[in-house]
């Protein structure tokens, strides 16, 4: 038997909030919905306490020092890419791509795999950590950390775009980790830079 979720949403536009059962009728309501808000979680109770706090993407453990990345596509914008710092504080700016960036600080693509989005999230951690002198990136996505980040791909079954990209990404990576850089995985649920997609 399929265990139970509840998505907790808010609309910051209409003041809108709710719980449901069901990942379709939620991505309904906030399909979109520019600076949505929403979550999954086992529990109603978790879901409601969620949304009486504000609907703040919480931490539920103490994180490392480093560069945290994540894409998603739950709101229907597109791929969204979000790359953040332990606290959740917004990275991509820095990177000065004001006329991508949505009012969130999200970079948005059109046309692209999410898993395209990850790995080009992957790209902008590893030039933020190797400007800021950082040592650990952390992400969510193991096809990017195990193998498209090391260079490992089916490039016959890739777009030209993604064999391009993972090739930098690749050289990108060797010479952070040259340099005495990690790159590890996170769980979704602890990435401070989550889009809160997770169904």
């Amino acid at each position: 038997m399929e265990k139970r979720k509840y998505y907790a949403y808010l609309i910051p536009r209409t003041k809108k909030k709710g719980i449901t059962e069901n990942w379709n009728e939620c991505e309904k309501i906030i399909h979109g919905e520019i600076n949505s808000r929403f979550k999954c979680f086992k529990t109603f109770k978790e879901a409601e306490e969620w949304l009486k706090a504000g609907a703040v993407y919480g931490f539920k453990k103490k994180l490392e020092l480093g560069i945290y990345f994540d894409s998603g596509t739950g709101r229907g914008l597109g791929v969204e890419i979000s790359v953040t710092n332990k606290n959740g504080n917004n990275l991509l700016i820095q990177r000065k791509f004001k006329r991508h960036l949505d009012k969130a600080g999200h970079f948005i693509l059109k046309d692209v795999s999410n898993n395209y989005g990850e790995l080009l999230a992957c790209y902008h951690a590893l030039k933020i950590a190797a400007q800021k002198g950082i040592k650990k990136i952390f992400g969510d996505s193991k096809l990017v950390i195990n193998y498209w980040s090391k260079g490992f791909m089916n490039k016959s079954k890739l777009p030209l775009k993604t064999n391009k990209l993972i090739k930098s990404v690749a050289r990108l990576r060797k010479k952070f980790e040259e340099n005495g850089g990690r790159v590890e995985y996170i769980s979704g649920d602890d990435n401070p830079a989550d889009l809160g997609f997770h169904k």
